[in-house]
Order: C-alpha cells, then sequence, then structure tokens
C-alpha cells in the first residue's frame, strides 16, 4: 500500500471515527453520562487527526523514482543554490547522469527562493597517504521554478582545479599564487 492510499484511507477511517464520537457525545449529554467531558477531548482530538491526514495527503508528492539511478547521500546542501552528492569508490560513470536526474528531481522549492540549483556528484580521489581531492562526476541545474534540468559539462573541471599530488613546495606556491589577500599568511 503506498503512502497516498494509507493517508487517505485514514484521513476516511479518522473523519467516520470522529463523527461516531460526536454522535456519542451528544447522547451522553443528554443522559448525563459522568464520562461526557472525556467523549469531547477524545472527539476533538479524533477530528482534528483527520484534518491533519487531510492536510499531510493533500500537501504529499513521493519522491522522484528513476530508472537506473544509484543512491548517493547528499553531503552538502547551501539550502539555495548547490546541492553536492558522495559517490562510493565502485560508483559506474554510466549511472551518475540518471542519479543525478533523481536527486534533482527530489529537491523541493521552500527556502530556495526560485533559484537555478546546481546539483553535483561527486567522488573523493585519494593522491597519496593523507591527501585526497574531490572529483565531480557530473553535475546538472535545476530549475526549481519551471521544474527543468539542464545537464552541465564538466570536462573543464579537471583543467581547473589544483593538483595537490606534487611536492610540498609546489604545493605552497600553488596556494600562495591563489592568494589574494597579502595580509593572510597561509603557513604561520
Amino acid at each position: 500500500m503506498s503512502t497516498s492510499q494509507l493517508l487517505q484511507q485514514a484521513t476516511e477511517l479518522l473523519a467516520w471515527s470522529g463523527l461516531g464520537l460526536a454522535a456519542i457525545t451528544i447522547i451522553s449529554f443528554l443522559i448525563g453520562w459522568n464520562f461526557k467531558f472525556r467523549l469531547v477531548g477524545a472527539t476533538v482530538f479524533t477530528l482534528l487527526l483527520s484534518g491533519s491526514c487531510w492536510a499531510f495527503s493533500e500537501s504529499y508528492t513521493p519522491p522522484t523514482v528513476v530508472e537506473g539511478a544509484i543512491y548517493t547521500p547528499i553531503v552538502y546542501d547551501n539550502g539555495y543554490d548547490l546541492v553536492v552528492a558522495q559517490a562510493s569508490e565502485d560508483f559506474p560513470n554510466e549511472s551518475t547522469q540518471v542519479s543525478l536526474e533523481q536527486i534533482a528531481g527530489n529537491l523541493k522549492g521552500g527556502g530556495r527562493n526560485g533559484a537555478n540549483v546546481h546539483v553535483r556528484i561527486r567522488k573523493i580521489e585519494s593522491l597519496e597517504p593523507g591527501i585526497s581531492k574531490p572529483v565531480i562526476l557530473g553535475e546538472v541545474i535545476r530549475d526549481i521554478r519551471n521544474q527543468t534540468t539542464v545537464t552541465v559539462d564538466t570536462s573543464t573541471y579537471s583543467k581547473n582545479s589544483l593538483d595537490f599530488s606534487k611536492s610540498d613546495s609546489t604545493r605552497e606556491n600553488l596556494l600562495l599564487e591563489n592568494n589574494n589577500d597579502d595580509d593572510i599568511n597561509v603557513f604561520e
């Protein structure tokens, strides 16, 4: 049974139970039973649950499932325009695009103010003991307003990334070249 069917059945069951309890509550006031105020509480609570189930069933949208997609946990989401998912070591390259589409399809617009969200899948590549670098396997841009997804060419990322596999002095020079603020000394 799907979640939407369960919510619909729970709403109906709770609504009928609430109406039944309301009828019993009215009868208890007419007859003068001692537990009439307990019935008022149970009736109101049952009707409140029914209303809550109805509201949730109206707002519920099932998650997007794309055939061939592999689950990749989201490791970073700035809440506005960037979402990064972490691929496992044995992640196949042919599943990158469909996994990106599934992640992008499951993004909700709340809090993102209609931004174009960049969704990336990365893998951590170990260069040497204690040093690793992220490798972006793929990227899509999700337009939250129009509910469309556009693929981005990621072949330029490897050309612009720093190569930290070089010696320590080369690494220091690379960091100093990329440091625009003269007041900050990275190596103190």
